[in-house]
């Protein structure tokens, strides 16, 4: 059964640039063995190739193109149907092809080779689906080759979207990690940042970890900000998500208020923590003193739905 265009959903956090899509992924269509040969057959069907984590980027736009001559190479992965005409037609079929590296012979006339976090906000909705879907399902097929049962190599299956094991006839698919990433509040109304230990320089965020087995989301946003800052939130209120496929994260974006507001960085994720006003903020991003997270994470959105519009950054900080 295909699935209409979607309608723009906008969240509270805003259109979020890796949560647009405009492609019906077909899983319908893809459990047919003889799918790659129907749709090779079709003279519109195009081919997105992704070497490591970076495409084929012209003007703003991702490059699709014909299929090559022998086929779809040795495992190709069905990205879909496109829901809205761009760069190529309405219901034109998407094949994923993976190389070990970028080849220059693709790069033709002014294309080049960038990846998600230097293209996202750049791209179209079509496009920016396109590269999440594609970055995503790649990486999972990087690090799920054998069978965690038994250790046999596994074969991919429908439409690239299950890999199943050949001796004990098991089947497994893409991962998603849920982690929640959350903006705290106090009664002054300033935001809590906080600067991850592994991180270098003087970049600061929003505190996020990754939700545990048997545990709600508004669980995981109060134990992860007690356990990063030593503070204590109540009544998280969910805005909104994307995708963040670095490689196969689900980021859902909370605001809490603060009961506590002694923050103190727990020297092991985070090397320090701290609160701001909206003034003290955009003095220390202008003047340098800090870096915030770019405009591609939910992150960022946080941020910025907090402080009431767009943050000014040095011109030599300011990321695309």
């Amino acid at each position: 059964m295909s699935i209409p265009a979607p309608a723009a959903h906008v969240s509270p956090l805003g259109l979020l640039p890796l949560a647009r899509t405009a492609v019906d992924r077909g899983s319908d269509r893809r459990v047919d063995p003889d799918h790659f040969e129907t749709i090779r057959a079709d003279a519109g069907t195009r081919v997105m190739y992704l070497a490591g984590n970076r495409a084929l980027v012209r003007d703003g736009v991702l490059v699709l193109l014909d299929p090559p001559a022998k086929g779809f190479g040795d495992d190709p992965v069905y990205l879909g149907r496109t829901l809205e005409h761009a760069q190529v037609p309405l219901g034109t079929d998407i094949v994923l092809m993976t190389l070990p590296e970028p080849d220059p012979a693709l790069a033709v006339d002014g294309a080049v080779w960038v990846s998600l976090r230097e293209s996202a906000t750049d791209l179209g909705g079509l496009d920016a689906g396109l590269f999440v879907e594609a970055a995503a399902v790649a990486n999972w097929h990087a690090v799920h080759t054998h069978c965690p049962r038994c250790g046999a190599k596994t074969v991919p299956e429908q439409g690239g979207w299950v890999r199943r094991c050949p001796e004990d006839d098991s089947s497994h698919f893409p991962r998603t990690d849920p982690a929640i990433i959350v903006a705290v509040v106090d009664e002054e109304d300033r935001i809590l940042l906080g600067s991850a230990a592994a991180w270098a320089g003087n970049r600061y965020s929003t505190l996020a970890g990754f939700v545990e087995p048997g545990e709600s989301l508004e669980a995981a946003v109060i134990r992860e900000v007690a356990e990063e800052s030593n503070v204590v939130v109540h009544n998280p209120q969910y805005l909104g998500s994307q995708p963040w496929p670095f490689p196969c994260s689900l980021m859902l974006g909370f605001t809490a208020r603060a009961v506590t507001t002694e923050a103190r960085a727990d020297g092991v994720e985070m090397s320090d923590v701290r609160w701001f006003s909206r003034t003290e903020l955009a003095e220390a991003v202008l003047s340098g003193e800090i870096t915030i997270a770019g405009p591609i994470s939910i992150a960022r959105n946080l941020i910025e739905r907090w402080y009431g519009g767009t943050i000014i950054e040095p011109e030599a900080n300011a990321r695309a």
